[in-house]
């Protein structure tokens, strides 16, 4: 298992309008997508910055996940994502290492991604997320 590239940095914000307008106004970045994930109860904007991505994540549910880690961190970095050739199996040999998983099997994400995420408590306190096609 070895990462191609960081995918994308993920950032939790409380409102994803004003976010995005801080990305382009101030930064000069373009938002090229906006997407809901219904099931992740997140709504997400992305930027290009040169071979990565940054994702902006707002709650679309006080109870969802990244509702729940505003509440509790504040706004800010959520999780960085590498770009793995198989997601499902850096999964399972990252397990293979007592690397504890939030995800045991890879689901759907932005972009229409596989994803599986890394537990913080095994990873030195940061979420890290595996993506891939």
């Amino acid at each position: 298992m070895k990462p191609t590239h960081i995918e994308h940095i993920g950032i939790a914000v409380r409102n994803l309008e004003e976010s995005i307008s801080f990305y382009e106004n101030v930064l000069g970045l373009k938002c090229y997508a906006v997407e809901e994930v219904k099931d992740q109860k997140v709504k997400t904007a992305f930027f290009m910055v040169g071979q990565t991505k940054i994702e902006l994540l707002e709650s679309t549910e006080p109870e969802g996940p990244i509702g729940k880690f505003i509440e509790k961190k504040g706004e800010g970095l959520h999780h960085i994502a590498f770009a793995m050739e198989d997601v499902g199996e850096a999964l399972k040999e990252a397990e293979s290492n007592d690397v504890r998983l939030i995800d045991k099997m890879p689901r759907k994400g932005a972009e229409g991604l596989s994803i599986g995420f890394l537990h913080p408590k095994s990873t030195n306190g940061v979420l890290m997320e595996f993506c891939g096609k």
